[in-house]
């Protein structure tokens, strides 16, 4: 898979309803994971959105999220543009030069999802997620 660059959007317990109106919009195909389905099953927050990806006939990509537990949204900055792929080498060099002199929010590391994946604001203060998925075979 190449690697790609979008938008990853933080919505404040709404991201269902934002990413299948998003859908309605543009088409596409929608994948949505709640945070029961990694782990968190019995909490408040199990039902809300841990990841949506709607990828669309027209070859746009749009990501989003409600905001973690304990995080808080803010309207007008509730974004990041996200790099994912499995080019590992070529996404850690990324992030390598963008978390230089930046704010790390996540070091780049394995998550409970599989992925490695990280966060950081660079110092031009852009929010930014790199996320290295395994090749596939």
């Amino acid at each position: 898979m190449a690697s790609r660059l979008n938008p990853y959007l933080s919505f404040d317990g709404d991201a269902r309803q934002a990413l299948e109106f998003y859908q309605e919009v543009f088409g596409g195909t929608l994948t949505l994971n709640t945070y029961g389905d990694f782990g968190q099953p019995g909490s408040s927050d199990s039902g809300k959105i841990m990841h949506g990806m709607l990828e669309t006939p027209g070859g746009f990509t749009l990501m989003g999220a409600d905001n973690p537990p304990g995080t808080e949204h803010i309207p007008g900055s509730n974004f990041s543009v996200c790099l994912n792929g499995d080019d590992a080498a070529e996404l850690r060099g990324h992030w390598e030069k963008l978390s230089a002199g930046a704010s790390v929010s996540v070091p780049l590391e394995k998550q409970m999802w599989g992925d490695e994946f990280g966060m950081c604001t660079d110092r031009f203060g852009v929010p930014w997620m790199v996320n290295i998925s395994p090749r596939q075979s």
